[in-house]
């Protein structure tokens, strides 16, 4: 079985009061980016380029605490290889 290389294009959008808040980015258990929001848009782009065997995998984001804020994927879309999105963050490549 060999990899496969697709990029997977996240459009997130985050509300919070006070200090900027910091998120994480998971594809299944490995922490892909760890990012302060630090944009006074509301709307961001996260693109993720995943070399992996054929497969179900997940992407999902999490707020690191303490924050005063919300996150919120708006999106997710494939914009290159053989990968298809399904609900919740679940991707298949292959």
């Amino acid at each position: 079985m060999s990899n496969d290389i697709v990029k997977i294009a996240c459009k997130l959008n985050c509300h919070w009061e006070g200090l900027y808040p910091a998120y994480r980015a998971w594809v299944n258990n490995e922490l892909f980016t760890e990012r302060t929001w630090i944009w006074t848009d509301n709307l961001i782009e996260e693109i993720f380029q995943i070399q992996a065997v054929p497969g179900k995998y997940q992407i999902k984001f999490e707020l690191v605490q303490p924050c005063l804020a919300s996150l919120d994927v708006i999106s997710i879309q494939a914009l290159y290889g053989p990968v298809r999105v399904k609900s919740n963050g679940i991707i298949l490549i292959g």
